[in-house]
């Protein structure tokens, strides 16, 4: 379902190899957040997906895990940003701005936008089949 999806919203999408259950419960236990449903169905088609121009449409299993763990132990990030604690990063938009899921209170399936230079945090989309369909159309 999902590669049908992005390949026809995005014509330079690039798939990886699906993702184990074990690899995606592995971000679980490393964040202590739960993988929403449908990111977690998303990684066990494609292990990440690149589009427009390499940037990470939706990243890997290990990218998740490098990228938020490296976001939370920054101590330069600490002294410049709030706390991305509550946050799953899982996303990019290729010029710097990070796309997550708001773990801690879970909020569902809804995606936001950090901007890297004001460091606000923005609703865009209410599900992940929405955050892909806004992007292609360049909605955010």
């Amino acid at each position: 379902m999902w590669r049908e999806l992005i390949g026809g919203l995005y014509d330079d999408a690039e798939f990886a190899v699906p993702a184990s259950d074990e690899a995606i419960d592995q971000i679980e236990r490393l964040l202590n957040q739960t993988v929403p449903d449908d990111l977690r169905e998303l990684l066990r088609e494609t292990d990440g997906v690149q589009a427009e121009y390499g940037s990470g449409l939706v990243w890997s299993v290990q990218d998740i895990i490098t990228e938020n763990t490296r976001f939370r132990q920054s101590a330069d990030f600490a002294e410049l940003y709030m706390s991305f604690d509550q946050l799953m990063f899982m996303g990019d938009d290729g010029g710097g701005n990070q796309f997550a899921h708001v773990r801690v209170p879970a909020r569902g399936p809804d995606l936001f936008v950090w901007d890297h230079e004001t460091d606000e945090r923005k609703w865009v989309a209410g599900s992940l089949e929405e955050y892909l369909r806004r992007r292609a159309s360049s909605y955010m």
